[in-house]
């Protein structure tokens, strides 16, 4: 459907949940392209001129509009294929190193933003639990354990946590190790959300410029392929454990 209304899959999706409030000429061609009737047509546009800004669902205050799309569709993801070349991934991230890496990230950021932005990673998390969690498969380079985030108290914390994440049936965590060289995920992160069978991958990708989507087949298999290769170099689950420990004790002991 974005490709027969010319929108990108993120804004077409935030129009059709309600998030966002398009523009009439947005409106007419999508009720057009939909085949709204001509009755149906003038009364949603009715509707639009008469409705104040209020009275559409607002973005989480102090979260980009991209990013309340990308969390709409986290929550309907079956599966999520993550790789992170700096930072351990938002889903298994300690509230304190979360606040760390936020505030270095983007530290003209005011307070309010930042912990409304901790408070959206830390309420995620629940995704990885209950009765039919979400499937996380984590890939993470180890420059992201060796990085010195927030201290050695907050690093520390932040590894057991991976530690005791290792030990959910729906997460796996492997770690690029530094003796595997250069790596087709040295270019930066991605997440594949993969959903229920008959709806497509998508995409999502986070940069200074902008947060993409992406959603074409082309796109889709490039990245996958990517991830695959990245999974083939990584050490394995149970090497991994034995990566995450020394970086532990790194921590602890606080060497370089």
């Amino acid at each position: 459907m974005a490709e027969a209304t010319g929108l990108n899959i993120a804004t077409l999706y935030r129009l059709e949940t309600g998030k966002a409030k398009p523009q009439i000429r947005t409106l007419r061609s999508l009720l057009e392209t939909y085949g709204a009737s001509a009755q149906q047509q003038e009364q949603l546009l009715t509707l639009l001129k008469d409705a104040g800004e209020r009275s559409w669902l607002q973005p989480l205050s102090g979260i980009p509009d991209q990013y309340a799309t990308y969390i709409q569709f986290e929550k309907e993801t079956r599966r999520l294929l993550n790789y992170e070349s700096l930072f351990i991934p938002g889903l298994l991230q300690t509230e304190d190193y979360a606040r760390a890496v936020i505030k270095g990230a983007e530290p003209t950021a005011s307070r309010d933003d930042v912990e409304n932005r901790v408070t959206a990673r830390m309420e995620r998390q629940a995704l990885l639990e209950g009765k039919q969690p979400l499937h996380l498969w984590a890939i993470v380079d180890e420059a992201a354990l060796r990085r010195r985030v927030g201290g050695q108290p907050t690093m520390r914390a932040q590894l057991r946590k991976l530690q005791e994440a290792m030990d959910a049936p729906n997460i796996t965590l492997q770690v690029i190790p530094f003796q595997a060289g250069a790596h087709p995920g040295m270019p930066g992160s991605f997440v594949i959300m993969q959903f229920e069978e008959g709806n497509p991958d998508v995409i999502y990708i986070e940069n200074i410029a902008a947060d993409l989507f992406l959603e074409n087949a082309t796109d889709i298999s490039r990245y996958s392929l990517v991830f695959e290769h990245l999974r083939a170099i990584a050490a394995s689950p149970e090497s991994t454990r034995a990566i995450v420990a020394a970086a532990l004790t790194n921590a602890t002991e606080g060497g370089g």
